[in-house]
């Protein structure tokens, strides 16, 4: 703080013959405006001593004395009160008590009185101490005058100031005009603005309106991989999910999706999209590497992965990891289902059995499902058990009851006692 406003108040001040007097490039101004139509004057010489010794203290690097002075300034002329005023603002800013600070900036500045550069520069500063002290509503309407009054209309970053100030007020469209305003005359792409304008967007819940910005921003600041996750996120809000995906996958690849939700929903994503296979291998690898926790939630999610993916064995393999947390007798019946399709029926046998043993809901099923399997591995008489246990299931009973006479049929046929 000290090296800005050092420079500021060295600019503020000309000693010349013991007064305090304009320099010559504002004497020299002319134009229509009205920073050039003010005319500069001197102190009074009854202030002049006052503040060439203060500012000459200030030089020496004694602040404090050199506030200590022009407090005892007393000036008398309207002019002279700004004046000092204005220095009491400067030096007050340095040693960060803005509220006094402030308090003798609005004197200077509302007295109206000074040449039109020092007039200019104390509307500037008082404006951006506002604006450090969130006093945003009353800065904006400063830095309005301070345009008007140095017709300088094209300062991107007084509009930048000003937009900051609107979107703290939670004013959307000013802060998105004067955001525009910003960018129109800036030399370089500002991140800022354009963050500016997609909060705004956002709380305007205009989100098309906030892709437009994002797209914008991938392009020109390519170097900031969390934009693409930003876009990605925002495609997902209006439901353009083949973008979303896209954008996603793109990230990933660029290293970008670093919390677990996003490597979560990348995986979802690509699913959804169809690529199943791509969904759980992403989704594996996370999830072996710890980004993504090893809980039970998240390794049933990868098992329907590859069931959706018919990779049928590998998802068999992760629901039963899956109801292993907890005994879930439902995802172990869901894992012999897996492999009874497969024809791998020792597995499923074995999974079927642990939700029983679970104590499952629907047991008739399950016993339904033993029945089956047994068939498969031609051991009729484990077959004919599990499917009369079935049978007097009301929910699996009618299935059952036909199969019984196939077992028998068969157990004839194979000389085996049941």
């Amino acid at each position: 703080m000290r090296k800005v406003n050092k420079l500021a108040a060295a600019m503020l001040l000309s000693l010349s013959g013991g007064a305090i007097v304009a320099s010559p490039a504002v004497l020299a101004a002319k134009g229509d405006c009205p920073i050039d139509k003010r005319k500069s004057q001197a102190v009074g010489q009854s202030s002049a001593k006052k503040v060439q010794k203060s500012f000459q203290a200030y030089q020496d690097g004694n602040l404090d004395e050199a506030i200590t002075i022009l407090l005892e300034a007393n000036p008398k002329d309207k002019f002279d009160k700004a004046y000092v005023a204005r220095m009491l603002g400067n030096f007050y800013a340095e040693k960060g008590q803005m509220d006094t600070s402030l308090k003798y900036l609005k004197q200077a500045v509302d007295a109206n009185v000074l040449g039109g550069t020092d007039h200019g520069q104390t509307m500037r500063l008082y404006a951006d101490i506002l604006v450090g002290e969130k006093q945003f509503k009353e800065a904006v309407g400063y830095y309005y005058k301070w345009m008007e009054f140095t017709c300088k209309k094209e300062d991107s970053q007084v509009y930048r100031r000003i937009a900051v100030s609107h979107s703290q007020l939670k004013e959307w469209d000013k802060t998105l005009a004067a955001a525009d305003k910003a960018i129109q005359y800036t030399d370089k792409p500002d991140k800022g603005l354009y963050q500016l304008k997609l909060t705004s967007y956002y709380n305007k819940k205009q989100y098309k309106n906030a892709i437009n910005v994002l797209e914008t921003m991938v392009k020109l600041f390519p170097a900031d991989k969390t934009l693409w996750v930003q876009l990605a996120q925002f495609y997902l809000l209006v439901e353009d999910y083949n973008n979303a995906a896209v954008t996603y996958d793109l990230a990933y690849k660029m290293g970008a999706l670093t919390t677990e939700a996003n490597l979560k929903r990348l995986p979802q994503l690509l699913a959804q999209q169809g690529a199943p296979y791509q969904a759980a291998k992403v989704f594996e690898k996370h999830l072996k590497s710890g980004d993504i926790k090893k809980d039970k939630a998240n390794v049933e999610q990868l098992a329907r992965f590859y069931h959706q993916a018919k990779e049928l064995k590998t998802a068999a393999g992760y629901y039963g990891e899956a109801a292993a947390f907890d005994n879930d007798g439902d995802i172990y019946l869901k894992q012999g289902r897996l492999y009874s399709i497969e024809r791998d029926y020792k597995p499923a046998i074995a999974a079927f059995k642990k939700a029983v043993n679970s104590g499952v809901k629907n047991q008739g099923e399950v016993y339904f499902e033993l029945g089956l399997a047994y068939i498969g591995l031609k051991q009729y008489k484990s077959a004919y058990t599990y499917m009369q246990r079935a049978a007097n299931d009301s929910k699996t009973a009618k299935n059952a009851k036909s199969y019984i006479s196939y077992i028998k049929e068969k157990a004839r046929i194979n000389n085996v006692t049941l």
